[in-house]
């Protein structure tokens, strides 16, 4: 277990670079995401994502994350040419359940704020049953903002709930959380 210990970096990944697109194939490929909807890539689809530009700026960036000098993740930023871009966070599978997560999600909020002004808030999505990503946006001041019912599709067994969360500029950066209110319609 790491926790708040760890030396975690995030390191911007090119495309163009054969030595990066080497990395992220791998990594794509020799791991299971299992909450994903592809959760076993093959190589084939990765290597056509890259070439469609799934991972292309500017409106997307890939991040390898590293901790004490060793590849443990890659992160996809998605809609950053929007005020609210997406997060995408893979894992290792050797690197999971070790408490990477909670810092991870800390520092891509705090890279995402620093590299764009212009961002108000980063928003992230995963399957209702993906509780070890949903306790670590709620550990770093998330706030559950949606859920789509039955909308994530999983192979060979019925859709799961897509879950939205998102997190203020301002709350990041003063540590506190906005809360949501959901019930507007229901009061009578």
């Amino acid at each position: 277990m790491y926790g708040d210990r760890m030396d975690l970096e995030l390191h911007q990944m090119d495309l163009a670079d054969p030595s990066h697109r080497a990395v992220i194939l791998e990594f794509l490929t020799t791991n299971r995401f299992p909450f994903h909807v592809a959760s076993a890539p093959d190589r084939e689809a990765v290597q056509q994502r890259i070439d469609d530009g799934a991972f292309s700026s500017p409106e997307h960036a890939v991040l390898r994350v590293d901790i004490d000098g060793s590849l443990v993740g890659i992160v996809v930023l998605d809609d950053l040419d929007d005020d609210a871009p997406m997060i995408d966070v893979r894992l290792s599978e050797r690197s999971r359940g070790r408490g990477i997560g909670t810092t991870l999600v800390r520092a891509l909020a705090d890279h995402v704020f620093a590299a764009s002004p212009d961002v108000t808030r980063i928003e992230a999505q995963t399957r209702d049953d993906n509780v070890a990503m949903r306790k670590a946006l709620l550990r770093n001041g998330w706030v559950q903002e949606a859920q789509y019912r039955r909308t994530w599709p999983v192979d060979g067994q019925a859709s799961r709930d897509s879950v939205a969360y998102g997190i203020l500029r301002e709350d990041h950066l003063s540590g506190t959380t906005t809360p949501f209110s959901s019930d507007d319609l229901r009061r009578p």
